[in-house]
């Protein structure tokens, strides 16, 4: 049966969304390789991966409501396409830069190009009838936590078979430069345009502004204390996040495929458990109790990566870890009860604008302890200075999340009505503390 043209169309922003995700961890497993390259002193390399990273967080920040509310003017394609354009040539800026700023260069170009996601999102709530959104949002989410899982992944595998033939360990990037520019060809033939001129409005430089929705969440105490504890959590969550390769490599001596695997090991086990182990043990714990078990799992998982001493105990770690993960569903869960419907939106846009800021933070924190921990001006060697960290962030998490359940009691549930169809509440799928 041959495809609608709708179809054709959501096939290929889906696909597009896929490899904005793709670009995020794509260059995880391989950074420090390339580092390695311009940089030989151990601290400094580790320093300048942390700065590689957060390049990418600073640019996803700066621009996504920039280019989201310009799409609001201009339209959903011409941004998109655009984008995919710019990605294809930071993908070759990266395999060809032979200085160390042009690659980070290239990074931020990643950064600019991926932030276009809002646009991506917003051309699938213009073309998704309101009865098919819900599920358009879904599969959003899908592709978001399948892009997570394949980005390591294709970076280890085709950056160590580079390793091995002789292309060298950039092989990724000409590779996702090929598929991005040929998907870019493809959408300037089937990709219509959304946005209907009468639904278009003038961008104002204001509206880019990512700080503008976060003063609002001061208005309601028990949202500002569950969201500063998140962004505690995600200080120690994505300094992990970001020594992950050098702790191992630096530990057990893992390459680019090893580490490749398990990072998509880690990405499947979110999955399974925020896919579908949460709808079984939320309800059982209740919400309360289920975030502090997720902190409390957390808490010890990164006391067990700082203490293990052979490769094979960081997968049964991994394992232990994904229960951990409820504890940020859940929260979002818990906020959208103390918010009134007509926030949710500008509530959502503050807690994504501070978790970019913490996914700024925590390379530098995370990157600058481990170089200091394994360089020779450390009193003693301690590769896993991020990990113990992150424990401290995580028990200083727990804490806020204990007092404030403690002096705000939760909201008495809505009165229930037989006849009414059962409301689910979608947590936020494409949040990259969940990586």
């Amino acid at each position: 049966m041959k495809a609608s043209p709708r179809n054709a169309t959501l096939g290929f922003i889906f696909f597009t969304l896929f490899l904005d995700v793709l670009g995020m961890g794509i260059v995880i497993p391989i950074g420090p390789k390339l580092i390695a390259g311009f940089i030989h002193d151990t601290g400094a390399q580790s320093r300048a991966y942390g700065a590689f990273i957060a390049t990418y967080a600073l640019m996803l920040f700066l621009f996504s409501p920039l280019l989201g509310a310009l799409s609001d003017q201009v339209g959903r394609r011409p941004v998109i396409l655009v984008a995919l354009v710019g990605s294809a040539i930071d993908y070759l800026v990266m395999a060809m830069a032979p200085s160390l700023w042009l690659l980070f260069l290239g990074r931020a170009i990643g950064g600019l190009t991926g932030a276009s996601a809002a646009s991506v999102g917003a051309y699938i709530a213009d073309v998704s009838p309101p009865e098919k959104r819900a599920q358009s949002y879904g599969m959003m989410g899908m592709i978001f936590g399948i892009g997570f899982i394949a980005g390591p992944l294709f970076g280890g595998l085709l950056g160590d078979l580079g390793e091995r033939t002789g292309a060298g360990p950039r092989l990724p990037f000409y590779v996702a430069a090929g598929i991005t520019a040929c998907n870019a060809l493809y959408g300037a033939f089937v990709l219509p345009e959304s946005l209907a001129p009468a639904n278009r409005k003038k961008f104002k430089l204001s509206s880019g502004n990512p700080f503008a929705t976060i003063p609002g969440l001061r208005k309601y105490p028990v949202v500002f204390s569950l969201v500063a504890a998140l962004c505690i959590r995600q200080l120690g969550e994505y300094g992990i996040h970001a020594t992950w390769v050098l702790y191992t490599t630096n530990k057990f001596g893992w390459g680019m495929r090893e580490n490749g695997i398990s990072l998509a090991v880690i990405g499947i086990i979110i999955a399974v458990v925020q896919g579908g182990l949460l709808r079984v043990v939320v309800p059982k714990l209740g919400e309360r109790r289920a975030v502090f078990v997720g902190y409390g799992v957390l808490l010890t998982s990164y006391l067990l990566y700082a203490a293990a001493t052979s490769g094979w105990m960081m997968y049964v770690i991994i394992v232990v870890t994904g229960l951990g993960e409820m504890a940020g569903p859940t929260t979002f869960a818990l906020i959208t009860r103390h918010v009134p419907a007509n926030e949710h939106g500008s509530v959502q846009g503050a807690i994504t604008s501070l978790g970019s800021v913490t996914g700024i933070l925590a390379p530098a924190i995370a990157t600058s302890l481990f170089g200091f921990f394994v360089s020779d001006q450390a009193p003693f060697r301690l590769p896993s200075a991020p990990f113990l960290s992150g424990a401290i962030f995580v028990a200083l998490a727990l804490v806020l999340v204990a007092r404030s359940f403690a002096k705000h009691p939760p909201p008495a549930p809505p009165p229930v009505d037989d006849e009414a169809k059962p409301e689910v509440a979608e947590a936020d799928a494409g949040d990259p503390t969940t990586t």
